[in-house]
This record gives C-alpha cells, sequence and structure tokens, in this order.
C-alpha cells in the first residue's frame, strides 16, 4: 500500500468513479420512470422489459463496487484542501462513506427484491446471480420499500456530492474536482 498521496486520484479511481457514477444515474433514472410512470395494468410487458434493464445495468454496480474498494483500501484518496475546516473535511469523509454505504444497500435490496417476489437478478443480459432466497412476501414487505427509500436517499446524496464539487471548483477554485479529472 501506498503512503505517499498524490494531488489526485489514480487514473483507476478516476475511471471507477465515472463509470460507476454514469451506470447509477442512468439506472436511477430507468428506476424511476419504471416505479413512476409505467403499471402493470397498462404497461405490463414494457414494464417488465423497463425492470429487467434496470436490473441488468445495476448489478454492473456490485462488480465495479468490489474493484472500486479494494483499489480505494490500496490507493490512498488525495488530501483535502488545507482550506477546508475540520468539521467539513468531517462532513466530506461522512458523506463519500455514506455514498459508498447506498452502492452497496441499493444493489442489496435491489436484490432481495427481486428474489423475495420470484424474479432473477440478472447480469448484463449474460448470467443470473445465484437466488439466496425464494419467494417471500414477508420479506418483500420490507425490502421494496427499503430499496425504494434507499433510491430516493441516493439521489439525494449524488445531488449533493454534485453540488459540492462543483462548489469547490467555482467558488472556492481548489483542486477537489479537478483531483477526479486530471491526472499527474
Amino acid at each position: 500500500m501506498s503512503t505517499l498521496k498524490s494531488k489526485y486520484y489514480t487514473r483507476t479511481a478516476q475511471l471507477l468513479h465515472w463509470i460507476m457514477a454514469v451506470i447509477f444515474i442512468i439506472v436511477w433514472l430507468i428506476g424511476f420512470y419504471s416505479g413512476n410512470f409505467l403499471s402493470y395494468e397498462i404497461d405490463g410487458p414494457l414494464k417488465g422489459n423497463v425492470i429487467t434493464l434496470h436490473k441488468n445495468i445495476a448489478t454492473i454496480l456490485i462488480f465495479l463496487l468490489v474493484i472500486r474498494i479494494l483499489w480505494r483500501y490500496t490507493h490512498p484518496a488525495p488530501e483535502l484542501p488545507i482550506t477546508m475546516s475540520p468539521i467539513m473535511k468531517k462532513f466530506a469523509h461522512f458523506g463519500h462513506l455514506t455514498l459508498y454505504l447506498m452502492l452497496i444497500a441499493l444493489p442489496l435490496t435491489g436484490c432481495l427484491f427481486s428474489w423475495s417476489a420470484g424474479h432473477p437478478v440478472p447480469v448484463i443480459y449474460l448470467f443470473e446471480i445465484p437466488r439466496l432466497i425464494q419467494n417471500n412476501p414477508e420479506l418483500l414487505a420490507v425490502v421494496k420499500p427499503l430499496h425504494i427509500y434507499f433510491s430516493w436517499f441516493a439521489g439525494i446524496l449524488i445531488v449533493g456530492h454534485t453540488v459540492a464539487a462543483l462548489k469547490h471548483h467555482i467558488i472556492d477554485k481548489d483542486n477537489v474536482l479537478r483531483s477526479m479529472i486530471k491526472s499527474k
């Protein structure tokens, strides 16, 4: 594990961040669309296809998250600007930790949601994640709303994360956003 900290994230960390961000936003929008604008009564097959698309893309995040966590563990993040107050640094670390927790909680509740409703969890139309549980209406009653609440919370976190990055770049004029875009 490297002990020297750069002003920039590694190119691998940057790629993982931006690929996961794009996938997350696409999956979130697909989930939002299927949950709010489609119904099984009116759009049955379309809704099923849209949800299947949502799952096929979302499951990619599980695999990327494992790689990202391992990479982050072995490649430290750049130091936050010295101009940031200690309390703001704590908020930044808490925000990042919360984002990682949501990146774990959403796929976990999504898988449990699918399995407990008797549906598979496909991965980019190539294979399925093996079922860990069978149909379970009692569990479904818990994980379905959890998945929905977590998705809203994660969406709010992503907006906050984006606003904070733009604030650092436009107002503070520090290296925070550049550290995730540029390299050495």
